[in-house]
């Protein structure tokens, strides 16, 4: 019988690093900071994807991080404003996008009703290393656009408070 080099797959070369990480329900509990009833919730909810082996049940490292949700701080989207997204250069050259005018945003629901004043500026920046380009918006004036989440108004319990 011929030996198999077992490092080596149909696809090529496999380094040690990128073998697949499983992890058990009490280790994906760990790994996600949660309960272990909290992981079967979400397994029967379908939030969390799994693989049964044999009665064991197994999770992927990549399948637990695409349950964790990054929320990126002010300080830290303004230091990633300033690198390009592309290749990560820290000179980036801002002017303005030509066409027919200037290029603005205009969300689908403001609360103005003058079309000029729903208009946010976008800046433009484009990566001296690749050409990458960079659309950043006035984030202060949209979030002045957008409307606030009015509350529905109570309904009355009774049929006489409807009358007066």
């Amino acid at each position: 019988m011929p030996k198999v080099d077992e490092s080596k797959t149909a696809a090529g070369d496999v380094s040690a690093g990128a073998a697949k990480r499983w992890y058990t329900v009490p280790e994906a509990a760990q790994y996600l900071g949660i309960s272990v009833p909290t992981i079967f919730r979400w397994m029967r909810e379908g939030r969390l994807s799994f693989v049964k082996i044999g009665g064991a049940t197994r999770f992927t490292q990549e399948g637990l991080e695409a349950l964790i949700e990054k929320t990126t701080g002010s300080a830290e989207a303004a230091a990633a404003a300033q690198r390009c997204a592309a290749c990560g250069h820290s000179v980036l050259v801002e002017g303005t996008v030509q066409g027919t005018g200037r290029l603005y945003f205009h969300p689908e629901k403001t609360r103005f009703w003058v079309f000029a004043e729903s208009l946010v500026p976008i800046r433009a920046r484009v990566c001296t290393a690749c050409g990458y380009i960079q659309f950043h918006a006035d984030t202060a004036k949209l979030s002045r656009l957008v409307p606030r989440k009015l509350e529905p108004p109570e309904a009355p319990e009774t049929l006489a408070q409807v009358r007066q």
